[in-house]
């Protein structure tokens, strides 16, 4: 399936609906805590430090999807990795130790690769391990590991296919995986699962954004 004006329209439909989805939970925590200070104003100390994470976490999330969805920029390794940061939680550890700091990553690889990451942060439902490893001009690999991780349902086939990911966006939850897809393919960067000899849900994901 290619691209048509309904489908563009269904991807920006989806897009919109997945920020208001990802930003409701810092924006309902903020919401909640002015609420309590309302009830018991003796609380207005601790809802203080509370209300200051709430707006520190929407604001790592704003800049991280106005970084991978917005207008393509180049990126220095260092700003990319200030960028996923915000993906860390106190059950995801985020590990970029490996990544070559000494190139930047072109607008079209800092998009992918910011995608990926968003991706790889999914596949991970209760936590683990995202590292990526490489070089922002060549290739980057992608590794995560964690209980239950796994790569969507269906990713295989669109790393052989981009053109379904036009099929799978419907559904704001699972927009991640075709999105990332279609990123790959309109700036002519590929990717593909390293299998092993052993079967596993998550073997690692090769970028490669060399030339």
């Amino acid at each position: 399936m290619t691209a048509t004006p309904q489908s563009a329209l269904r991807l920006s439909e989806a897009l919109a609906t997945r920020l208001c989805h990802d930003l409701s939970g810092p924006v309902n925590t903020l919401l909640g805590v002015a609420d309590v200070v309302a009830d018991d104003p003796a609380a207005a100390a601790e809802a203080v430090g509370l209300m200051a994470d709430a707006g520190q976490a929407m604001a790592r999330r704003l800049r991280l999807c106005r970084a991978a969805w917005g207008s393509a920029a180049a990126l220095s390794a260092d700003g990319f990795a200030s960028l996923t940061a915000g993906l860390a939680t106190k059950r995801l550890t985020i590990d970029l130790d490996r990544l070559d700091r000494s190139a930047d990553f072109s607008a079209p690889a800092a998009r992918l690769c910011l995608n990926v990451a968003l991706l790889a942060a999914e596949s991970l439902p209760r936590g683990g391990l995202l590292a990526m490893q490489g070089h922002p001009a060549g290739n980057i690999i992608v590794q995560i590991d964690g209980p239950g991780a796994a790569w969507p349902a269906g990713f295989v086939g669109l790393l052989a296919d981009p053109n379904q990911a036009w099929a799978m966006l419907d559904d704001p939850a699972r927009l991640q995986a075709p999105l990332t897809a279609l990123l790959a393919q309109a700036a002519g960067l590929s990717m593909s699962l390293l299998m092993g000899a052993t079967a596993t849900p998550a073997p690692a994901l090769l970028l490669r954004l060399g030339a």
